[in-house]
C-alpha cells in the first residue's frame, strides 16, 4: 500500500473514532482511479458529518493532526483545506453535510468507510446545475475568438497581464476543449470532469507536441494569439469577418 492510501487509512479510522462522522469518501486518485497513483499524487477526500456538526470539523482539525506531525495548513474554500503533513503527504479535502452532498459537483468517488446505516447513494456523483451549460463546438469557438479579440485589444492598451490571461489562457483552455471534443484519447487514460489540462499530454500525445507553440510568454501575446487564430482556422473554418477582424487588430500597430 502507497503512503498516501497508508494516510487514508489513517483518517478514516480517525473519522471512525470521532463522535459524529458518518463517511469518509476518496475522490481521485485516492478513489475509483487508484491505478494513477504515484509519489506526487495527493489525496482528495470528502468528510461527511451529522448535521449541525460540520463546523466543529473545520474549526478543529485534531482528528487529522492527531494522526501524524503537520507542517501546514490553510483554509481554502468556505467546506475546506489544503494541508501537508511533514511526511510530504498532501490533501484537499471539504466537509459537508448529508444535505450539502446534492448540491455540489464530484466525480465517482470510493467510500473508504461509512458509519452502520449511513445511505451511501449520498455519494454518488452529482452534476450541479452550473455544470449543464452547453459546451459544444459553437461555444468554445465562439469564446475562443471573442477572447482573442479581447485580449488583443487589452495588450495594445498597455495591459499585457490581462492580455496573457485571455489569449494564453482563456482562449487557449477552449483550445484544449476543441481538441478533447474532435480527437480520440489514447486507452487506459482518464481524465478530469473538472480540470481539461489533468493528464491532456498522455490522453492527446500528438497535440502534446505542439502545445507549446501557442504558449510563448508574458512578452509574445500577439505572436500566440496569431497562431491560436491560424490553428482555429484550420481545424474549424471560424467566421471569416470575427477573423480579419483579430488578425487586423494583431498587426494595426506593424506600420507605425
Amino acid at each position: 500500500m502507497s503512503k498516501q492510501l497508508d494516510r487514508l487509512e489513517q483518517i478514516a479510522r480517525s473519522v471512525a473514532n470521532s463522535d459524529h462522522g458518518l463517511a469518509l469518501l476518496a475522490l481521485g486518485s485516492a478513489g475509483v482511479q487508484r491505478h494513477r497513483i504515484d509519489e506526487y499524487s495527493d489525496l482528495d477526500f470528502f468528510l461527511i458529518c451529522e448535521q449541525g456538526y460540520k463546523n466543529i470539523y473545520l474549526s478543529n482539525l485534531g482528528w487529522l493532526k492527531k494522526i501524524a506531525p503537520v507542517a501546514f495548513s490553510f483554509k481554502n474554500t468556505v467546506d475546506g483545506y489544503k494541508l501537508l503533513y511533514e511526511d510530504g503527504v498532501f490533501c484537499e479535502f471539504a466537509v459537508f453535510e448529508p444535505n450539502e452532498l446534492c448540491h455540489i459537483s464530484f466525480s465517482q468517488g470510493k467510500i473508504v468507510w461509512a458509519k452502520q446505516g449511513f445511505d451511501a447513494s449520498l455519494c454518488n456523483p452529482t452534476i450541479n446545475k452550473l455544470s449543464l451549460e452547453i459546451k459544444d463546438h459553437e461555444y468554445h469557438l465562439g469564446e475562443a475568438l471573442t477572447n482573442l479579440y479581447v485580449g488583443v485589444g487589452r495588450y495594445h492598451r498597455g495591459e499585457k497581464l490581462s492580455a496573457f490571461q485571455f489569449i494564453q489562457n482563456h482562449a487557449f483552455w477552449h483550445l484544449l476543449e476543441l481538441v478533447a471534443l474532435d480527437e480520440p484519447t489514447a486507452e487506459n487514460t482518464d481524465g478530469d470532469l473538472f480540470n481539461i489540462s489533468r493528464r491532456f499530454e498522455l490522453r492527446y500525445p500528438e497535440f502534446a507536441d505542439i502545445m507549446a507553440n501557442f504558449l510563448l510568454g508574458y512578452d509574445h501575446s500577439l505572436l500566440a494569439a496569431e497562431r491560436i487564430l491560424a490553428w482555429l482556422d484550420k481545424h474549424h473554418g471560424i467566421n471569416q469577418t470575427m477573423k480579419n477582424k483579430i488578425f487586423d487588430l494583431i498587426h494595426q500597430h506593424d506600420h507605425q
